[in-house]
């Protein structure tokens, strides 16, 4: 996979990562994308450093429609063929991405747009599903982080679109932004990776819980506490957890700006 002689480099000035991980629907959205600068600038004030990884799938599947593609779907996962790549590639890697960079230079921010392809940063293997062919969808396999670890001890915030390297056949793939950017928290070291929602935390009762288990996390979806789309949130912070990563928050923009939102552990 990766070359042997290609050696990682520290950024000792920025040791703390921040992963920020934002989904694809409120890019479109000028007051989300000056909020997540401000957020951006909030962890940098803090001493830490960000690192973004945005979602798209809504803007895909809307140019789908206009170009003509059919959406397929396999137990919700969507299915890539090469057309749609090709598409997913564009709107992913180009327009969500620089959508991000723009906010954040536009506010005095140094940030690069890049992808999982660039220098190889994530590598994936093609995922197979047992009742179907999801065509060029990616397993994460591994993570090069020269390219990441250069841009941070440079001070420019990455901004990273989940398209990804094929390890085996140098194809790009699609990839899940919650499993890029858990697999980028873990061997960046992060000390925390943050999945940004429209609400501050998980809410019982109209309070925001500071912490939760997965024991309750799974009882509390069972009986209906935590319900809708804050249920793949909530299964993606636990697998963060599981997956090495040291802290795993589900806020908002103004919950990344004052440390809120709920902290979700694995035990």
């Amino acid at each position: 996979m990766m070359d042997e002689t290609h050696e990682s480099i520290a950024a000792p000035t920025m040791p703390y990562v921040v992963v920020i991980k934002v989904g694809g629907n409120e890019l479109d959205d000028p007051a989300f994308l000056f909020g997540l600068a401000q957020a951006v600038r909030a962890v940098l004030d803090d001493g830490h450093f960000p690192v973004i990884v945005h979602g798209g799938g809504k803007a895909v599947t809307e140019y789908q429609t206009k170009l003509g593609l059919s959406e397929q779907r396999i137990e919700g996962l969507r299915v890539t063929d090469d057309a749609s790549m090709e598409l997913a590639e564009m709107v992913l890697s180009g327009l969500m991405n620089k959508r991000i960079v723009r906010a954040l230079v536009g506010q005095g921010i140094r940030a690069a747009g890049i992808s999982g392809v660039d220098d190889g940063t994530i590598y994936v293997e093609k995922m197979w599903h047992p009742l179907g062919d999801l065509g060029r969808v990616g397993d994460v396999r591994d993570v090069d982080t020269y390219l990441l670890n250069t841009l941070i001890a440079a001070r420019i915030v990455p901004v990273v679109s989940p398209i990804s390297f094929g390890a085996l056949d140098a194809e790009s793939y699609n990839v899940n932004a919650d499993h890029a950017a858990t697999a980028l928290a873990a061997k960046l070291g992060a000390i925390r990776l943050i999945f940004v929602s429209n609400v501050p935390g998980i809410l019982v009762a109209g309070r925001v819980v500071r912490a939760v288990t997965a024991g309750q996390a799974e009882a509390w979806i069972n009986e209906g506490i935590i319900s809708g789309g804050m249920i793949p949130k909530v299964r993606s912070a636990l697998e963060a957890v599981r997956g090495g990563v040291a802290q795993a928050v589900i806020t908002n923009l103004a919950g990344v700006q004052e440390g809120g939102g709920t902290g979700v552990l694995g035990g």
